[in-house]
C-alpha cells in the first residue's frame, strides 16, 4: 500500500484547501515533530550540550547528565516555546502560516553532595497535529473526498544523576519515561455512498529508556578549559501498543461515529518507537568569559506502523556548533556586562526520505541570559531568552518547505536550599 507516501504531495497540492496543518505535514510520519531535548539556553547555542559544563553554580544539564560538576544551588526552571511556521509549496504558489505556544520544560535540580547532583524534569517529546483535505471529481461525476489527520502528544519525565569521580572526570545516568497517545487517521468519502471508509492507527505509549553520559574537563593555560563529552541513549525497554482499524461508519451530531462495521483490525506490541541515539561533543573556553563548542548526534532509524503498514525511518545525524560570551560578570555598574550572550547553528539530516527527497533541517540560533540580581554571582537567578530561525524540507518534487521562527523564554530560580544555618 502506497497511500501514506502521497501525504506531503497532498499537503503541497491542496494547501489552499487544508483545514488545519499544525506542526507540519511531515509530522504524519513516525511519532510526529520531535522537540529536541534541550533547554532555552542550550537551544540558543545551536543545541550543543554534550560537552557543555556551565561555569557557574546554577544550571543542570539534562542532555548530558554527567556535565554538572559546578552545580551548587537548587534550581527550578519553567520554560515556554512559541513556534511560528511558514509553509510554502510551488503548487499554485501556496502559502500558509501556523502558530503554537506551549509549556516546554519544567525542571528542578539540586546537589546531593559535592560529588553527586540530581535533577527531575518534564518535557513534551513530540507532537502530532495536522489535517490535510483533498477533493476531486471522478470520471463518472462522483465527488471523492480524502482526508489525512493526526493528533496527540508524547511526553517524557526525566530523572538524572551525576557523579564526579575526579576533578576532571564524571559519569551520569538519566532515565526517560515516555507516555501518551498518537493517532493517524485517513478517511475516504464518496458522494454516491452514505458510509465513510476510515483507516486509523493508534499508538499507545508507556515506555522508558536510559541515557548514559560522560564528561571530561581539564584546565589548560591557567584559565582555559577543554571539555569533552559523550552520551548514549539505549532503545526502548518498555511497551508500545499499536492498534490498526479499517472500518466503515457515518457521523452524527457531535462527531459521533455510528453504524460502525469493522473490515480489518490488528493489534501489535513492539519497542521500536524511540530509537537509539549517540552523541559526541568537544568545547574550549576561558573561565567565566567565553565558551565555544561543537557536537555530532546520530539517531538510528526505526520501522513503525502507519495506517496499518510498516514505514521505515532512515538513520539521521545532526551537526551543531555554538557557545556563549559573558563580558564581565563582576561589573555591577553595567548590567549588560553581566548578560550572557549565546549563539549557534545546526544542520540536521532528517530521518524522512520521501520519493528520493530527503527532508533536512538547518537553523541559526541566538539568545541571552538576563540576571535578576546585583549582589552576588552565587545568586544567578535570571531569564533565558532564545530565538531559532531556519527551514525544513524543500519545494522540489511538489514537496513542502517549512520556514520557522521559534521563540523560547525560561525563568531559572537558583538559591541555596537544604543548608543548615549557623548562628553565633
Amino acid at each position: 500500500m502506497k497511500r501514506f507516501f502521497v501525504l506531503p504531495f497532498l499537503a503541497a497540492g491542496y494547501f489552499l484547501q487544508a483545514q488545519s496543518i499544525g506542526n507540519s505535514p511531515y509530522a504524519a510520519f513516525g511519532i510526529g515533530d520531535v522537540k529536541y531535548d534541550n533547554t532555552t539556553d542550550v537551544n540558543a547555542m545551536g543545541g550543543i550540550s554534550t560537552a557543555y559544563i556551565w561555569d557557574f553554580n546554577n544550571n543542570f544539564n539534562f542532555s548530558n547528565p554527567a556535565a554538572n560538576k559546578n552545580l551548587e544551588l537548587t534550581t527550578i526552571k519553567l520554560e515556554g516555546t512559541n513556534e511560528n511556521n511558514f509553509f510554502k509549496s510551488n503548487f499554485d504558489n501556496s502559502n500558509i502560516t501556523k502558530h503554537s505556544t506551549y509549556l516546554s520544560n519544567i525542571a528542578i535540580a539540586f546537589p546531593l553532595s559535592p560529588k553527586v547532583k540530581f535533577g527531575l524534569g518534564y518535557q513534551p517529546y513530540s507532537s502530532k497535529k495536522y489535517s490535510v483535505l483533498k477533493n476531486e471529481t471522478l470520471s463518472d461525476g462522483t465527488q471523492k473526498g480524502e482526508s489525512f489527520r493526526g493528533e496527540g502528544t508524547l511526553n517524557t519525565v526525566q530523572a538524572a544523576v551525576s557523579y564526579q569521580i575526579s576533578p576532571e572526570f564524571a559519569l551520569g545516568l538519566r532515565s526517560n519515561f515516555y507516555f501518551g497517545n498518537l493517532y493517524d487517521i485517513n478517511e475516504l468519502t464518496y458522494s454516491n455512498a452514505e458510509l465513510i471508509n476510515g483507516y486509523e492507527t493508534k499508538n499507545k505509549i508507556k515506555t522508558f529508556n536510559f541515557t548514559l553520559g560522560t564528561a571530561y574537563q581539564k584546565v589548560v593555560n591557567t584559565d582555559k578549559k577543554l571539555t569533552l563529552g559523550a552520551t548514549y541513549t539505549f532503545g526502548n525497554t518498555g511497551q508500545m501498543e499499536t492498534a490498526y482499524t479499517n472500518s466503515t461508519y457515518f457521523y452524527t451530531t457531535g462527531e459521533t461515529k455510528n453504524n460502525i462495521s469493522i473490515i480489518d483490525e490488528k493489534i501489535s506490541e513492539d519497542k521500536n518507537l524511540i530509537p537509539m541515539e549517540f552523541s559526541l561533543g568537544a568545547g574550549y573556553g576561558k573561565d567565566s568569559k567565553w565558551f565555544l563548542g561543537t557536537q555530532v548526534d546520530y539517531k538510528k532509524g526505526e520501522t513503525i506502523q502507519f495506517l496499518g503498514q510498516p514505514f521505515a525511518n532512515q538513520d539521521s545525524y545532526r551537526i551543531a556548533a555554538g557557545g556563549w560570551i559573558l563580558p564581565n560578570y563582576n561589573n555591577f555598574r553595567s548590567y549588560f556586562s553581566r548578560v550572557t550572550y549565546r549563539y549557534g547553528a545546526y544542520y540536521e539530516k532528517g530521518n524522512l526520505s520521501l520519493n528520493g527527497t530527503d527532508i533536512n533541517k538547518f537553523a541559526v540560533t541566538g539568545g541571552v541570559t538576563l540576571p535578576f540580581e546585583n549582589r552576588s554571582v552565587n545568586r544567578m537567578s535570571g531569564i533565558d531568552i532564545g530565538v531559532e530561525l531556519g527551514k525544513r524540507g524543500t519545494v522540489d518534487n511538489n514537496m513542502v518547505r517549512q520556514n520557522f521562527i521559534n521563540l523560547r523564554i525560561g525563568i531559572n530560580f537558583a538559591d541555596k536550599w537544604f543548608m543548615k544555618r549557623l548562628y553565633d
